[in-house]
C-alpha cells in the first residue's frame, strides 16, 4: 500500500451510526438523471410441465409493478426523505403512464421527456415460490431530439438541486452525460455516477463513481492484491479526473478511494434474499447524505447499512429513514 495513502476501516454496526436529523435529510435536493424502466413481476404457481415444450407452466395469480433503473434510484432517495427529482425519457404508452403514476406515489418529482416513437423499457420477471423463472426485456433507444430536450431541461433544473446523480443502464438516456457532468461541475454541484459498460471516458470529471467488482474489473483488469487494486484505481482516477471511487464488493462490503485515504467498511451479517437494486440503494443513500451535509467519507457507512437492509427484500426495494436508523 502506498505510504502516502492512509487505510482506515469503518465499523458498520447500527449502534455506531450517528443519526442524521430528518430535517437535514428533508432539505437535501437530489437530481437523478438516467435510464428508467418499469419492473413488472408476475407471481404464480407451477404444477405441471407444458405439453408443447419442456418448460414449466406458471398460473399467474398476482402482478406487481415497481420503478426500475434511475427511477428506483430516485425512489430510494425519496424513501429516505430527500427531495428527489428525476429527469428521464419515457414513451407515450401504458408503461410510461404507469411510471408517472408510481413516481407520484413515491413522492418523486418527475421531469419527463416523452418520445412517441419509444417503447418504455420493461423488464418482466416471472416468479414461482419466490424464485425467478424467466425475465423478458422490452427496450429501445430514445431519439436525438428528445435527448437534446433532456439536456436543455437539465440546465433549467441544475440550480434547484444540491447533488446530481447519473444512473446509467446503457439504454441511451445518458447520451450527453459528459456535457452534463461538465455543466454540473461548473455550477459547483457534486456529481455521482453509477456506470455501465467499459467506456468510462464519458464520465470524466465526476465527483464519485460507484462500480461493483465486475464493472471495475472490466475497466482496469483483474487485480492480484489490495495494493495492486489501489495502484490501478489511483491511475484510473487520475486519468478520468475523478475525486473519488466507491467500489461495492457485495459480501465484502465497500471501499472508498480518495486522494488522501482508502476507507473500507465491512458488510453487515444479514441473510441475502435478493441483490437486485442494491447498487441503486447505495448511490441514492450517498447522494442523500451528501445533500444533507454529511462528508463524503462518512456517507459510505450509511450506504453500507442501507445495502444490508435492502438485500433482505424481494426485487427492487427501498430503505426508509426509520429502518436506516433503527
Amino acid at each position: 500500500m502506498s505510504n502516502s495513502t492512509a487505510t482506515l476501516t469503518a465499523s458498520s454496526k447500527p449502534a455506531d451510526i450517528p443519526v442524521v436529523p430528518r430535517a437535514r435529510i428533508s432539505a437535501a435536493r437530489v437530481l437523478v438523471v438516467g435510464d428508467v424502466m418499469l419492473d413488472r413481476y408476475w407471481f404464480g404457481d407451477v404444477n405441471r410441465i407444458s405439453p408443447e415444450a419442456p418448460v414449466p407452466v406458471v398460473r399467474v395469480q398476482k402482478k406487481e409493478d415497481r420503478l426500475g433503473g434511475a427511477a428506483n434510484v430516485a425512489r430510494n432517495a425519496a424513501a429516505l426523505g430527500a427531495q428527489a427529482g428525476l429527469l428521464c425519457v419515457v414513451g407515450h404508452d401504458e408503461p410510461g403512464e404507469r411510471i408517472v403514476e408510481l413516481l407520484g406515489e413515491s413522492k418523486v418529482n418527475g421531469y419527463m421527456e416523452r418520445d412517441p416513437a419509444l417503447p418504455t423499457t420493461i423488464k418482466l420477471r416471472v416468479l414461482s415460490r419466490q424464485q425467478q423463472l424467466l425475465r423478458v426485456d422490452f427496450e429501445d433507444a430514445p431519439n436525438h431530439e428528445v435527448l437534446r430536450a433532456c439536456s436543455d431541461r437539465f440546465t433549467e433544473l441544475l440550480p434547484q438541486h444540491d447533488v446530481v446523480l447519473m444512473s446509467d443502464y446503457a439504454k441511451g438516456g445518458l447520451t450527453h452525460v459528459t456535457e452534463m457532468i461538465g455543466e454540473a461541475k461548473r455550477a459547483g454541484k457534486p456529481v455521482l455516477v453509477d456506470p455501465k459498460g467499459d467506456d468510462w471516458e464519458r464520465y470524466r470529471g465526476a465527483t464519485l463513481m460507484t462500480p461493483n467488482r465486475a464493472e471495475l474489473r472490466d475497466v482496469i483488469g483483474s487485480w492480484k492484491s489490495e495494493e495492486d487494486l489501489l495502484d490501478r484505481v489511483t491511475k484510473l482516477r487520475a486519468e478520468l479526473d475523478l475525486t473519488a471511487l466507491l467500489l461495492t464488493r457485495s459480501e465484502e462490503g465497500m471501499t472508498l478511494f480518495t486522494d488522501s485515504q482508502v476507507v473500507h467498511t465491512s458488510a453487515e451479517a444479514r441473510e441475502v434474499y435478493d441483490v437486485s437494486g442494491a447498487g441503486d440503494t447505495v448511490i441514492a443513500t450517498v447522494a442523500t447524505m451528501l445533500g444533507a451535509g454529511v462528508p463524503l467519507v462518512d456517507t459510505i457507512v450509511y450506504a453500507n447499512r442501507a445495502a444490508g437492509i435492502v438485500v433482505g427484500k424481494l426485487g427492487t426495494a427501498t430503505v426508509d429513514y426509520t429502518e436506516l436508523f433503527a
